[in-house]
């Protein structure tokens, strides 16, 4: 047989369209695994791979408990953390090539909880009638690399669209385990992972094309609050040697609540395992709180709309102080070299002269307050050019080229 792939479904209410499904992917020349993740008996329970049963003591309890509680959210998870376990424990061993997932809203939301405990690379698609729900892609999605697959119809029975729909499905994950391993296309020693956004364009195409041509690998993440958490992660699973952090706006957000939140750990991880690190400032000068969670004194800030869906407001200076004592915070934790480089006349294309927030001279708060609570062995940089100008690219490059692996 050709390469494995881990189902994951509840077989007491999607026994069937499971079954089909893993007959599909064997027909496709691939090595179907089937575990289930039910917490009650079905019918059709004896015919997975990997019982319930297997996946409850995974977790940490046996099946009779779980299928006699009244508490579902406790239930549910521990059978989800059994099918991380013995989900991981496939992938270290080698027996596992890809992930699929099959459900409802349950089993979806059970299925790509396992696949965002595996790594990046590891193909990962979810199966879903309830796909397109207002606000349930994203939570399915957080920060893990799985395609959505919306069945439209919903997972009972096996009529023809729906038989359709799976074998659409078991073709896609077959074409997807083919793809090379990501450990083979990287390039040893010279990947870099680098935060970009819309007012640092310029500055981040620059930069990147700087690093390439020195034979440098850049991956570039949207630093909206959901890329930069990904990063964070990649990071820490050893994919990148080196990070150009352009915008690091998500500190300043998690502390205000805004919609570019990247988390608590935001900027950590690259000090925690040691790689060298450029950072600079885009973003951190503005925050975006919801607009349904504006105060009177938010609707009083300076502002700038960036479209009709997005607006910054002017970070103020205790907002930008604050910021700064949690940037120093986390970058005196790194274990490698830091640079820190920070432009005076901008921290992106919103801060132009005539635009409501541009305010350089209330930037030098956060400077300052960086500058003073920073070891002595990290080096700030300032440069007097907006982060757009190539001046400025230039400097990043250079700060690049004195602590980025020869």
């Amino acid at each position: 047989m050709g390469r494995s792939i881990l189902i994951i479904a509840t077989l007491d209410t999607k026994g069937e369209e499971a079954l089909f499904l893993r007959e599909r992917i064997r027909a496709q020349g691939c090595e179907p695994i089937l575990l289930d993740i039910s917490m009650r008996e079905g019918e059709r329970s004896g015919e997975a791979d990997i019982s319930a049963g297997e996946v409850a003591r995974a977790g940490g309890a046996s099946f009779q408990e779980i299928s006699s509680s009244t508490d579902r959210a406790s239930a549910t998870a521990v059978m989800t953390r059994g099918a991380v376990e013995i989900a991981k424990g496939l992938l270290r061993e080698g027996k596992i090539h890809g992930v699929v997932g099959i459900g409802g809203s349950t089993g979806s939301l059970m299925a790509t909880d396992v696949m965002r405990a595996l790594p990046f690379g590891l193909p990962k698609l979810m199966v879903s009638s309830t796909a397109a729900l207002p606000g349930m892609s994203t939570r399915y999605i957080g920060t893990g690399d799985i395609c959505l697959f919306h069945s439209v119809v919903e997972i009972s029975g096996l009529g023809e669209v729906l038989r359709n729909v799976i074998e659409r499905a078991a073709r896609a994950i077959c074409a997807m385990v083919e793809t090379p391993p990501l450990e083979v296309q990287r390039v040893e020693g010279r990947a870099v992972a680098m935060t970009m956004l819309g007012p640092c364009e310029k500055c981040a195409s620059r930069v990147r094309r700087g690093l390439e041509e020195g034979g440098f690998q850049v991956t570039g993440f949207s630093a909206a609050g959901i890329g930069d958490r990904a990063m964070e992660e990649m990071i820490l699973q050893g994919l990148f040697d080196g990070v150009v952090d352009l915008a690091p706006g998500g500190v300043i957000e998690h502390l205000v609540g805004g919609m570019r939140d990247a988390g608590p750990r935001r900027l950590e991880a690259a000090g925690k395992v040691g790689i060298p690190q450029v950072i600079s400032t885009c973003g951190v000068n503005h925050i975006t709180p919801p607009k349904r969670a504006w105060t009177e004194e938010h609707r009083s800030r300076r502002k700038y709309d960036l479209d009709r869906h997005r607006t910054w407001l002017r970070a103020s200076p205790e907002e930008l102080r604050e910021a700064a004592r949690a940037f120093a915070e986390k970058l005196n934790k790194a274990r490698g070299p830091v640079v820190v480089v920070i432009p005076l006349k901008g921290w992106s294309s919103v801060d132009q002269p005539g635009n409501p927030t541009y305010d350089p001279e209330e930037d030098m708060v956060f400077v300052e307050e960086l500058r003073r609570r920073l070891r002595p062995n990290i080096e700030l940089r300032t440069v007097e050019a907006n982060m757009e100008d190539p001046e400025f690219a230039q400097a990043v490059l250079e700060a690049c080229r004195r602590v980025f692996p020869s």
